[in-house]
């Protein structure tokens, strides 16, 4: 069933909205210790608690307006949920910094999983925004598998070694940059690949 058109900008922020909530909030109380049932919580876990009902609201809506959601959208969503939930369940921020290195990893294992049958999963996703020819599909999964791969361990190192503030920074920022920046430069050099829309007559 194909899906309603919404307003573009309108769709980009119940997408990345979600996000840039939680880093304004992280800001705001990230030096606060809050008390709730007794036990005291950090400003980074109280924020990472209200990140969830704003993505739930977020996905909701864009249910609503468009009549569908992504696999992407519904993966993401139960991870920030579950890893949300064991966060304030442990009072431990680990479990929500170690979601990213789950989602990445996971989509890497799910490419690589195609790239080994011969298929480009990447492609089933995204023929319809992106018509190209199935050789420059294997090549942008291939690419795309060893990014994702990259991230995980980028995720992994950063949230390890360095401070709570800086991942978040990164998180919110620099990890999509990152990835819409490799996308870019991806679809630039496999161009030749690409397929032209036949004119209409």
């Amino acid at each position: 069933m194909a899906g309603k058109t919404i307003n573009p900008v309108l769709k980009q922020v119940l997408e990345l909205g979600p996000t840039l909530v939680f880093f304004a909030i992280y800001m705001w109380i990230k030096e606060d210790k809050f008390q709730i049932g007794g036990t005291e919580y950090s400003g980074f876990i109280v924020a990472a608690l209200v990140l969830v009902p704003i993505l739930l609201v977020s996905i909701a809506a864009l249910w609503w307006l468009t009549g569908q959601l992504s696999r992407m959208q519904i993966f993401v969503g139960v991870m920030v949920i579950f890893f949300g939930g064991l966060t304030a369940w442990f009072n431990d921020e680990s479990f929500f910094k170690m979601k990213t290195t789950i989602v990445y990893g996971t989509f890497t294992t799910i490419l690589t999983v195609g790239l080994l049958q011969g298929r480009s999963y990447l492609q089933w996703v995204m023929a319809e925004a992106l018509p190209m020819l199935p050789e420059g599909w294997m090549i942008l999964t291939r690419r795309l598998a060893m990014m994702f791969a990259a991230l995980a361990v980028s995720n992994e190192v950063i949230w390890r070694t360095q401070s709570t503030e800086l991942w978040v920074k990164l998180e919110t920022f620099g990890m999509p940059v990152a990835l819409f920046l490799f996308l870019m430069l991806q679809i630039t050099m496999l161009n030749r690949y690409l397929i032209e829309p036949p004119e209409e007559k």
